[in-house]
């Protein structure tokens, strides 16, 4: 037995239609039904009532003539006669109180209509009633003459009517009226398809266009617009939607030029080494070195992945972890070529620590001094103190600083003071140097008043 509601269920989940258009169309259609079928009922009762009534009427008006023929004023009650009394005394009963003048030849004393006559008469007031015999059959009772004490009225006159014409009416009405609301819900389906489909068109529009735009990237926006107010609200939310996959795709271009950079000095090192060591034969010794300097740089090379892309994951602003200061700062130092006669020192306290996991702080400091080496004249210094803030990390060059014209544009990503000075780079060292210090709750900022040469000071929390 259960299966049964759960095929229901299912044949209503197949059937239901699966746009918009159909689902508006079908609701539509299905209060157009309700109105119709409750106006269907209350009309045709209406009408039914109406025709009753008027059977009614003309039945007591038949009644009526039908008494002025009756003399009640002398004992025993008689019948005049009087010209065309043959029509009158169609389907018509005469009761003196309770006795049966006349009657119907078609209906003699013991006839089922005559027996409901007979009863209509004896209650002496005006009430009708129906009968069925090969059809429907009205009945209405008239008394005539005045009422006697404790015997009713001296007369009844019992007129019928056939209701065969106004059932054949009323049933004429209701199929007109069913015709009719097939032809309204009929126009009120197609109708209303095809209004929401004209309603729905800007939005088949806008949602192709959102499409193309978001696979290209593009600046194009729906923007405020002639729209009614619905559509205007979509086209704002689909603009909202536009540039988060537009900040998307460029947060995602800036990791790819981020790793890209980042990854470019390791990259280097062991093409050299592997260049270097395929040029001639090497002693065991200097191989196992190539090994190690290779090994260092892939190391190096996952360290960089792992940190950005911690970065670039959500909950990447708060960085756990701890890191001795002065101890990374000599290592990576140690581990950077000094073009020429340049030459990098590295001062401050031994005993700071950083609220920042290593690698963190490596990838910080990392691409400063990269480009205070690709600029400075003969030094660089790598400078620790502490601050209100927690610790500083200053690295300041020697070589010709940042023209103030460009200040505004240091950390934007791609972008160089002078992209023909001769000098590798893609701009994006130090505004990922900054991302990264803020994710961490540092900060990395330009010193625009040290001269000669340029001063970054990277702020991060002590340990």
């Amino acid at each position: 037995m259960s299966a049964i509601p759960d095929l229901l269920a299912a044949a209503a989940r197949h059937c239901r239609p699966r746009t918009l258009r159909g689902r508006l169309s079908l609701i539509a259609l299905t209060t157009a039904a309700l109105v119709m079928v409750i106006l269907t009922v209350v009309f045709n009762t209406i009408v039914g009532q109406r025709l009753q009534q008027q059977a009614d009427n003309e039945l007591r008006a038949r009644a009526g003539a039908v008494a002025a023929t009756v003399d009640t004023r002398h004992h025993p009650v008689r019948v005049l006669e009087t010209p065309g009394d043959a029509a009158l005394d169609t389907n018509v009963w005469i009761y003196a109180g309770t006795r049966l003048l006349e009657h119907p030849a078609s209906a003699p004393p013991g006839d089922t209509i005559t027996r409901t006559a007979t009863g209509l008469a004896a209650h002496g007031d005006k009430r009708c009633a129906e009968v069925t015999a090969s059809d429907r059959i009205r009945l209405c009772a008239e008394p005539v003459g005045g009422v006697r004490a404790g015997a009713g009225p001296a007369a009844a006159v019992v007129t019928a009517m056939d209701l065969a014409p106004y059932h054949a009416s009323a049933d004429t009405l209701l199929i007109a009226s069913l015709a009719l609301d097939a032809g309204v819900l009929a126009c009120t389906y197609v109708l209303t398809r095809l209004a929401v489909g004209r309603a729905l068109r800007p939005v088949r529009t806008m949602t192709e266009q959102a499409t193309r735009w978001s696979v290209v990237a593009s600046d194009q926006r729906f923007g405020a617009g002639d729209r009614p107010v619905e559509l205007t609200r979509l086209g704002a939310s689909l603009d909202e939607l536009l540039d988060r996959i537009r900040a998307v795709l460029r947060h995602e271009q800036q990791l790819t030029r981020e790793l890209s950079h980042e990854l470019r000095n390791p990259l280097a090192r062991i093409t050299a080494e592997l260049d270097w060591w395929q040029t001639r034969p090497r002693s065991t010794a200097e191989t196992r070195a190539t090994h190690a300097s290779i090994a260092d740089a892939a190391t190096s090379m996952r360290t960089i992945c792992e940190t950005v892309l911690d970065d670039a994951r959500a909950g990447a602003h708060t960085v756990p972890g701890t890191v001795d200061v002065m101890a990374l700062l000599r290592r990576l130092a140690a581990g950077l070529e000094a073009p020429g006669k340049t030459t990098i020192t590295v001062s401050g306290p031994d005993t700071l620590v950083a609220g920042v996991p290593a690698a963190l702080l490596e990838r910080i400091v990392a691409p400063l001094v990269d480009n205070a080496l690709r600029y400075a004249h003969s030094r660089v210094a790598i400078q620790v103190s502490t601050g209100l803030d927690g610790i500083r990390v200053a690295v300041v060059d020697d070589g010709p600083g940042v023209p103030a014209a460009f200040t505004a544009h240091l950390f934007q990503p791609g972008r160089r003071a002078d992209p023909e000075d001769g000098h590798g780079g893609a701009g994006l060292g130090l505004p990922l140097a900054r991302r990264l210090a803020r994710s961490a709750g540092g900060d990395v900022t330009h010193d625009g008043g040290h001269h000669p040469g340029a001063r970054f000071v990277v702020s991060l929390p002590a340990g």
